[in-house]
């Protein structure tokens, strides 16, 4: 199945928001849907997680700012909490659900092989001369 990105409500669940600005988070969507596919294309339809989650930190904190202090409250967020980018955990995330990365062995033996011994002579012709030291 295709991947099917977001909708502005889903994002809006996705934040635990009442009311959601509907362009500008169809917008952050389809630019997160975009960086996604920098990564993995096409993007498995699992990948909503991950478009959510960039999406949603661009949409809480589009200027990237890590403290702020209104009236007699301050809030500071951790550095690089905001704005527009995939982190390393979304890339592996999005290569994981592609079924990509991860350990993997490559078997250089050409396919039609022959897995009978070669040496020592002696082993396969009888009476044949060989190396001193290759069979009895």
């Amino acid at each position: 199945m295709a991947f099917v990105p977001p909708t502005a409500e889903d994002l809006a669940l996705y934040l635990g928001l009442g009311e959601i600005q509907g362009d500008r988070a169809d917008l952050l969507i389809a630019q997160a849907a975009a960086l996604a596919e920098s990564v993995v294309k096409p993007l498995p339809e699992q990948a909503t997680a991950v478009v959510l989650s960039v999406a949603g930190r661009a949409y809480i904190n589009p200027q990237q700012v890590t403290y702020e202090t209104i009236g007699p409250q301050s809030v500071q967020r951790p550095a690089g909490s905001g704005g527009l980018y995939l982190t390393k955990a979304d890339k592996a995330a999005l290569k994981s659900l592609a079924g990509r990365g991860g350990a993997f062995t490559v078997d250089p033996t050409p396919a039609a092989a022959d897995p009978s011994p070669t040496w020592p002579a002696a082993a396969f012709a009888p009476g044949w001369p060989y190396e001193p030291g290759w069979g009895s």
